[in-house]
């Protein structure tokens, strides 16, 4: 099972993390960085499953790709936020990854407009 070889990771990290710090706080820092894009990566390769999974499963109902690649790249922005920010929060950063949370916020919403813009035409056609 690969995640308890990430939580393994984390825990060793995280303890040299702790002894570092008292040292070399800048150090400490760029070990959990380093940490989140070695976990980020490990993830990452198995993102591949659940889209052809996805892929599969519109194919079969008969929806449109524009429509899936349009909610893939939504839950792409979100994690990927939600990523950033945490590591910004690490880092010490909070206001940063605030900024991070905003504008992952603001693309999600951009990028559902042609699908709220299908919901309400559907709305549309059904009302007599």
């Amino acid at each position: 099972m690969e995640i308890i070889q990430i939580i393994g990771l984390g825990f060793v990290v995280t303890l040299l993390i702790l002894i570092i710090k008292q040292q070399r706080p800048e150090l400490a820092v760029q070990l959990g960085l380093a940490l989140s894009a070695i976990i980020f990566l490990m993830v990452l390769s198995k993102l591949n499953v659940v889209l052809d999974l996805f892929r599969d499963l519109a194919e079969k109902a008969n929806i449109s790709q524009m429509y899936l690649n349009t909610i893939l790249k939504i839950i792409g922005i979100a994690y990927v936020t939600e990523f950033g920010a945490q590591v910004c929060r690490d880092a010490g950063e909070g206001a940063v990854a605030g900024k991070i949370e905003f504008a992952g916020k603001i693309l999600v919403m951009v990028m559902a407009v042609p699908i709220i813009a299908l919901v309400l035409e559907t709305i549309v056609r059904l009302i007599p």
